[in-house]
């Protein structure tokens, strides 16, 4: 979900098994999902997000902007995180102030939403500039990344 609560199809190299959620959604839990060898690999260096690109060309997503989340997931922490709504106010994005500061994986939720609430509270060009920047000097093979 992403700006106004629009939906859109975010496109990822898979990185899991067919059957990775025979058991039904869940989230976090990283660790225990069935990812495959190569899968691993682009996860941990954020490769999977790639596609990505496609949704910025499209106009769903921006380059820099609070990570979206699937469906099934806005319904349940917009009833237990206070403020998680805001964070759609903004078109969903690539990398986020969140991310760079290793909010990312199997993290906080609420401090992510924190992070992502201080950047849309503080955006500027230089920000969204800043943000590229450290996701190529921090981004890439982050301990968090699952």
């Amino acid at each position: 979900m992403s700006w106004n609560g629009d939906t859109f199809q975010m496109l990822k190299f898979r990185s899991m098994s067919t059957d990775s959620e025979t058991d039904g959604i869940r989230w976090g839990g990283a660790d225990s999902k069935k990812v495959t060898p190569v899968g691993r690999f682009l996860r941990r260096s954020s490769l999977d997000e790639l596609p990505q690109l496609i949704n910025v060309i499209k106009g769903e997503m921006s380059l820099v902007g609070p990570r979206p989340e699937r469906t099934v997931f806005v319904e349940q922490f917009k009833r237990e995180i206070p403020g998680y709504m805001q964070k759609h106010m903004v078109h969903a994005g690539i990398t986020g102030w969140a991310q760079v500061h290793g909010w990312r994986g199997d993290t906080d939720l609420k401090v992510r939403i924190e992070h992502d609430l201080w950047y849309i509270d503080n955006w500027s060009v230089w920000l969204d500039l800043k943000i590229l920047f450290l996701t190529v000097w921090r981004g890439f093979f982050h301990p968090h990344a699952q």
